[in-house]
């Protein structure tokens, strides 16, 4: 099954389809967003997206201790509502953020995190929609997203295969007419060590969708050893400065950064082509360096071949090295000169030993 968003057909045989991710990196700033799209583009990128969230929506402001991050995070200590009240894009910016990726021709995306979203986001011509690794196990909000005919694409996050296969079940059997999985570790940042890239072949072979990887590792390893792997999707949080804080600064990439990982993403892709044995087209050249027999030096008329007058030599021309066998004893119809080819025109009976 290929998914399609906004005119872009995603699948492994297609360069892979590479998100900025702005998350919070957006500093409750509108001029920075802005800065964000163009930096995303600039940098190759294929989508930038957003998410769509208000406190009251993703979780209640609660005194209960389970409302109070911890476990070693980057926000340990933080109470869930503020933590979301300062990561929470400005709906309200929406539109101007559209216009701007419109006119700069980048595709936009969103994660919605309850059915007002889904219904926001589907009044703005959403092209897909993107359900977050936390929320694979909301089924009803995964069904009433597929409701609305756009292409899904789920982080699977820490779920398991019975969780991610509820949940492609509930996007198709709601009417999503297509359904894309990434690979992701739902730490932040994520533990290269904890990343198990294999997974990505592996869900293919189970589920035969696009599976990309939403890469929250530091760095650029993860996400080039995905696309070896056959990655259709790379998505990657974008900030305009680490220095500049925020809640997902610390994991996410710089423009230049983002800019050398579409490149290397590209060239890997590349690499990778098809199955194939034999000469490229770039190598037909090279098989005239092969080695072949040859005179390595003057052999006369009715000489006896042998491993002191002919050996396998580059270049290529003459018999193939695997006859040597079957010509040593055999006489020189013709003076051979140093550097010709041995064919079989210029030998004629086998000398008795």
């Amino acid at each position: 099954m290929d998914l399609v968003v906004d005119g872009r057909t995603i699948n492994s045989t297609q360069p892979p389809f590479v998100i900025a991710e702005l998350s919070a990196n957006h500093r409750g700033s509108l001029a920075a967003t802005l800065e964000l799209i163009h930096a995303a583009h600039e940098a190759g990128a294929d989508a930038v997206k957003f998410q769509h969230f208000t406190p009251d929506t993703i979780t209640v402001r609660s005194d209960h201790p389970d409302f109070r991050i911890s476990g070693g995070t980057l926000w340990d200590g933080a109470q869930l509502a503020d933590l979301y009240a300062e990561a929470m894009l400005p709906w309200e910016w929406t539109p101007e953020l559209v216009a701007e990726a419109n006119k700069l021709g980048i595709t936009w995306l969103s994660s919605p995190f309850d059915p007002t979203a889904v219904d926001f986001l589907v009044a703005l011509n959403v092209p897909a929609l993107k359900i977050a690794s936390f929320e694979i196990v909301d089924l009803p909000l995964i069904r009433y997203a597929a409701t609305q005919g756009k292409p899904l694409i789920i982080s699977t996050g820490m779920a398991t295969l019975a969780e991610i296969d509820a949940a492609i079940g509930a996007a198709l059997a709601s009417g999503a007419p297509a359904v894309a999985l990434l690979r992701c570790n739902s730490g932040y940042p994520a533990d290269p060590r904890e990343m198990d890239l294999l997974t990505i072949p592996a869900m293919r072979g189970v589920w035969d969708l696009p599976v990309g990887l939403s890469d929250h590792t530091v760095g650029a390893s993860a996400a080039i050893a995905a696309v070896a792997l056959g990655a259709s999707i790379i998505e990657k949080h974008l900030t305009l400065r680490r220095s500049d804080g925020g809640p997902d600064a610390a994991f996410s990439s710089e423009p230049d950064e983002l800019r050398s990982l579409v490149a290397s993403i590209r060239e890997v892709h590349a690499a990778l082509g098809t199955v194939r044995f034999g000469p490229s087209p770039g190598e037909e050249a090279s098989l005239a360096f092969r080695r072949s027999l040859r005179a390595v030096r003057p052999i006369s008329s009715g000489e006896m071949i042998t491993a002191a007058n002919v050996r396998s030599v580059r270049p290529a021309g003459g018999l193939a090295p695997d006859q040597f066998e079957a010509v040593v004893g055999m006489s020189s119809s013709r003076a051979i000169n140093q550097g010709e080819p041995i064919m079989w025109s210029d030998l004629g009976r086998t000398v008795n030993r």
